[in-house]
């Protein structure tokens, strides 16, 4: 409550701080904020650049090997302590899906947060990494969950409760929707790739990912090398990472880049799975998202899962090489192809008995 004595300085700088300071409970002034962030998606998918884009780091982005750490850290206002965010970086699309389960524990779990980056130049590739991806994190989280509601209900409780925070209590969609159990920004990069596609294919793949983000409850932009999309991506990012304002403006346009925070939109908006009345009933499905999974993969085959994999082996990587390590290596290779040669010699002039 301002004061009769507060000057307009005062008022000024208690206005700024205000916007700075998060709206989260569990922060109490001069306590530093600390959350974790996960990037994941598809292999070259721009994920390190929008990491860096963050963070304000003028890096040239280098290949993601396996899981990769970093953070950040930034003061909400003038003299306070700095906030600290944890990003990491899964590598290799989802050839290393199982790698989740490192930084996503009990212990963090209340301050965790997923963004999955989705290649929109490969269409082909979009749901089934999508869906394994978000499939085996949201299992690991159950089962976190499942452990708290024994060990620490209450904190067990406040989790599913944040889920439904993003939708208001009367929205109409709140029995068709099925929220992520950690807050989720989906961006769709490499927009201007996607720009050039037929109008067609651009609406296809906007509606069924506005539908996804909905469904799950979670936020979605569009972004790419472009210096104000990615502003817009780290708008987002930086709400979940350090508690800044979440942004209320929304683009549903699908001839321009879609940037709809969570909660911001609606099965009505969206409208119906594009496919024809006659196509979609010939198309059985026991729920809503089935339902569009199967219309988007009638226009988008998907690949395989084994086409996702990355068989590549690290330890081969030119960019990783050491002249020392390497020649050592090749020693014990030959080393260890010589012990089989023998051991397979011996074996063979082994003499067993019958008996």
């Amino acid at each position: 409550m301002p004061k009769a004595s507060d000057t307009l300085w005062d008022l000024a700088i208690a206005e700024v701080e205000k916007r700075e300071n998060p709206d989260d409970d569990d922060v109490k002034p001069g306590e530093v904020w600390e959350k974790s962030v996960l990037f994941m998606g598809n292999k070259n998918g721009g994920k390190t650049t929008i990491i860096l884009r963050c963070l304000e780091r003028e890096e040239s982005p280098k290949p993601t090997l396996a899981l990769e750490y970093t953070f950040g850290r930034r003061a909400r206002r003038h003299n306070a302590p700095k906030d600290v965010a944890h990003f990491w970086e899964l590598g290799g699309g989802t050839s290393l899906v199982e790698l989740i389960r490192i930084p996503i524990t009990s212990y963090n779990i209340r301050s965790f947060a997923v963004v999955l980056v989705l290649d929109l130049s490969k269409p082909n590739e979009l749901w089934t990494t999508m869906e394994k991806l978000l499939q085996v994190t949201r299992n690991h989280v159950n089962k976190i969950l499942t452990k708290l509601e024994k060990t620490n209900p209450e904190v067990a409780a406040e989790i599913k409760q944040r889920m439904w925070n993003n939708l208001q209590r009367d929205h109409p969609d709140s029995a068709l929707v099925d929220p992520f159990p950690i807050p989720l920004v989906i961006i769709g990069s490499k927009y201007d790739i996607f720009h050039e596609f037929d109008s067609e294919m651009r609406k296809i793949i906007s509606k069924t990912l506005r539908f996804v983000s909905h469904y799950y409850g979670a936020s979605l932009v569009f972004t790419s090398k472009s210096e104000a999309l990615l502003l817009k991506a780290r708008a987002l990012i930086n709400h979940l990472a350090f508690g800044y304002d979440k942004s209320k403006s929304v683009s549903v346009d699908p001839s321009k880049p879609l940037f709809i925070p969570a909660g911001l939109d609606s099965m009505s908006q969206i409208g119906p799975p594009p496919a024809s009345d006659s196509d979609l009933g010939k198309l059985r499905a026991n729920t809503p998202l089935e339902l569009w999974k199967k219309v988007f993969e009638k226009t988008f085959p998907p690949k395989s899962f084994c086409d996702l994999q990355d068989t590549k082996d690290p330890a081969q990587d030119s960019q990783y090489a050491e002249y020392e390590v390497d020649v050592m290596r090749a020693q014990k290779n030959q080393e260890l192809e010589q012990y089989k040669r023998n051991a397979s010699k011996s074996w063979k002039e082994m003499d067993f008995d019958s008996d």
